[in-house]
Parts: C-alpha cells; sequence; structure tokens
C-alpha cells in the first residue's frame, strides 16, 4: 500500500513543481514600472486517478561481464633441437631418396649397358656365323670345283686309258692273228693237248671216231680254271673223263711267244687208242 500511495504523489509533485516554475519565471520578466492588467490565472491541475497497476517486475540487472583474463603468453619453448633433428632427419630423407635415385640411374645404366653388350655379341655372333657361312659356301665352291676338276682329269685319263687299251688290243689281237697260223702255234697247242691226253683216263665207251672240243679257262702260268665240253659226240662217261683230264693237266705248258697265250681257248681231243 505504501509503495502505491508513493507511486501516486510523484505526478503531484511534478505537477506543482512545474507550476512554480512557470510562476517564477513570470516574476523575473515583469516589468514593474508598467501597471499589468490583472488577469486572474487558472491553473489546471489534472488529477491523476490512482489506478492500481500491476507492478513492473523487478528490473534485472545484467551481470556485470567478467573481465577479460588476459593471459600471458606462455614462454615459447626451446625447439631448435627439435628442428634441428627434424631438419636432419628431412635431410638424411633427401639423402636416401638422392642415394636411390642414384642406385636406380646405375641399374638402369648398367642394364642399358648388358643389353647393349648382349646385343653387340649377338651382333657379333652373327657377322662370325654369317662369315663361316661364307667361307663354308666359298670352300663348298672349291670343292665341287676340285671335284669337277678331278671328274674331268679322271674322265680324261680314263679315255686316254681306254684309248691305249684298245690299242694294246688291237695290237695283240693282231699279233695272235698273225701267229695263230704260225707254226709257233700250232706246237703250243700240240703241247697242251698232249699233256691233257697223257692224264686223259679214256674210257671203255670211247671209239677212234670219238671227238669233244673242251674249253678251257686258264692263268699266265698255265693254272686251268675250270674246263667245259663245248662238244662230244661221245657219251657222259667221255665227256666227264675230258674235263678231268683238262684239270688234272693243270698247269699246263707255256708258249715261248707270250703273244700266243690265250687266257680262253678251245682245245680238240680225241683218245689214242692205240
Amino acid at each position: 500500500m505504501t509503495r502505491v500511495q508513493d507511486n501516486n504523489l510523484i505526478p503531484v509533485s511534478m505537477a506543482l513543481l512545474l507550476h512554480v516554475v512557470v510562476f517564477a519565471s513570470m516574476l523575473v520578466a515583469f516589468d514593474y514600472s508598467r501597471p499589468v492588467p490583472f488577469t486572474p490565472l487558472a491553473v489546471q491541475a489534472t488529477l491523476v486517478q490512482e489506478i492500481p497497476d500491476t507492478p513492473p517486475p523487478p528490473r534485472v540487472e545484467p551481470e556485470p561481464e567478467p573481465e577479460p583474463v588476459i593471459e600471458e603468453p606462455e614462454p615459447e619453448p626451446d625447439n631448435s633441437e627439435e628442428l634441428r633433428r627434424q631438419a636432419e632427419e628431412e635431410q638424411r630423407r633427401l639423402d636416401a631418396l638422392l642415394e636411390q635415385k642414384r642406385l636406380e640411374e646405375l641399374k638402369r645404366k648398367e642394364e642399358e649397358d648388358r643389353q647393349r653388350r648382349e646385343r653387340e655379341e649377338e651382333e657379333r655372333k652373327k657377322r662370325e656365323e654369317e662369315e663361316k657361312e661364307r667361307q663354308r659356301q666359298e670352300a663348298e665352291r672349291k670343292r665341287q670345283e676340285d671335284i669337277q676338276r678331278q671328274r674331268e682329269e679322271n674322265e680324261r685319263i680314263r679315255r686316254e686309258l681306254e684309248a691305249e687299251e684298245r690299242q694294246a688290243e688291237i695290237d695283240a689281237e693282231a699279233r695272235r692273228l698273225a701267229a695263230a697260223d704260225s707254226p709257233e702255234m700250232a706246237a703250243y697247242t700240240f703241247a697242251m693237248a698232249q699233256k691233257i691226253r697223257r692224264s686223259w683216263a679214256v674210257p671203255a665207251s670211247a671209239n677212234e671216231d670219238t671227238v669233244c672240243v673242251v674249253r678251257v679257262r686258264q692263268t699266265r702260268t698255265g693254272d686251268v680254271i675250270s674246263a667245259n665240253i663245248v662238244s662230244c659226240n661221245g657219251d657222259e662217261a667221255v665227256r666227264r673223263s675230258v674235263e678231268a683230264a683238262v684239270m688234272r693237266a693243270s698247269p699246263l705248258p707255256r708258249p715261248s711267244n707270250p703273244d700266243l697265250f690265250r687266257e680262253d681257248l678251245r682245245i680238240t681231243l680225241r683218245p689214242d687208242l692205240d
């Protein structure tokens, strides 16, 4: 209740104070030398009816902001050793990278050198093989040429020998033909027939009309190689006896003249029944 009355007194006091101020101003400004017509003053006052009012909410004083606490910066720690260590670590890392790069470059160059040497070795071997093949072909060509020359030379010699042999045969045949009818040839043939007759065991079936022609092959020393009946009018016993007689008569007599020798000749035999 006391708070309400105090609140009503405030506007009344203010109105009274206003009137006092106005009145004092008029007194100061009034000209006392001139009469002033009297004019009754009307004072108007406004009565403020006391109206119960809800008391305003208590003023909440804002809490004073706390003064900022200025923290003194802590002294920076001495990290020069750490920086030095980090720098050394970074330098070692860079050195390791550089060393790795150097080793990789060295390895790459070594690999390139190895491949280059391999290529050079392959090319060298290829050239050597090509040179060997060329030499082989050249040697083969020369060998074939030598063979062809030797073949031609042998053919020439063979033809010459054949010509010489043919000429020798022709000459020998001419001499044999010339000697065939000579007394020396007749004597040579008679001597061989006589030796065969002495070795001939004439069978009982043979007679004075029996005539056998036997083919005799002999060596130059007179050794008989074979004896075969060419013709004979006797029986089988006579034929076999003639062939056996020729083989027993080996070696046959040799001619006094070598030109009279015959490797293959025919001898006519008749049994001597006297």
